[in-house]
């Protein structure tokens, strides 16, 4: 994937795929506070995002991502107005199961789906081993996509147009990002260990810290 997105004539000069080997701690201390989008993309419902969506948010990256796990204390953290959220709800996508989910319906609806998946099974993405990724099309139209990332597919890419349009405004997207961190004090280390202290350990907290 990145040898075709980083030799792209149209998006090579502003895009770029790399892959960032032994991440760990220290990895993470030098990428985190240098991002400015958190994608946090897991199926509503999934229990999925945790605390590294929290970790993003803290230093300054704007969210985009579903109603799952943290990311919706996050949300209502920092506001829906400083928040890219896309995809189906979890109640949506339990009534979609109840009903039978047929992947291949949006598939047919949405060109720009069809396109994307119709490049990664004929081998744009793996070349000289063009069937190497033709089981995960299978897997999302032919074996139930139990995921649902096809419906949430054109919500998502709605929801990247509208951070591609706030990115271009400089003055908006630096609002956003001091609200986001200004609003994310419930997630501190300190705001952590003062909850500990006083739900769980039963000891007395003093000038916002915990007492000796």
């Amino acid at each position: 994937m990145a040898n075709v997105v980083n030799h792209d004539p149209d998006t090579c000069d502003f895009l770029k795929v790399v892959f960032i080997p032994n991440y760990g701690v220290s990895v993470a201390e030098v990428l985190i506070p240098g991002a400015d989008l958190s994608e946090q993309i897991s199926t509503a419902g999934m229990e999925a995002s945790g605390t590294g969506n929290m970790k993003f948010a803290l230093n300054g990256a704007l969210t985009i991502g579903t109603l799952d796990g943290a990311n919706i204390e996050i949300r209502d953290a920092v506001g829906a107005e400083n928040f890219f959220l896309f995809g189906l709800t979890e109640p949506a996508l339990t009534a979609w199961r109840a009903r039978g989910y047929d992947p291949t319906q949006p598939y047919r609806d949405d060109p720009a789906l069809m396109g994307a998946l119709e490049a990664i099974g004929s081998g744009v993405f793996s070349s000289g081993d063009p069937g190497r990724y033709k089981s995960i099309v299978d897997r999302l139209l032919h074996q139930g996509d139990p995921y649902f990332l096809l419906a949430d597919f054109r919500s998502y890419r709605q929801a990247q147009l509208e951070v591609d349009a706030v990115y271009r405004d400089p003055e908006s997207w630096t609002r956003k990002c001091i609200l986001n961190v200004a609003a994310m004090g419930r997630f501190s280390s300190d705001a952590t260990i003062r909850g500990y202290a006083k739900d769980i350990w039963r000891v007395p907290v003093k000038n916002g810290g915990v007492a000796g």
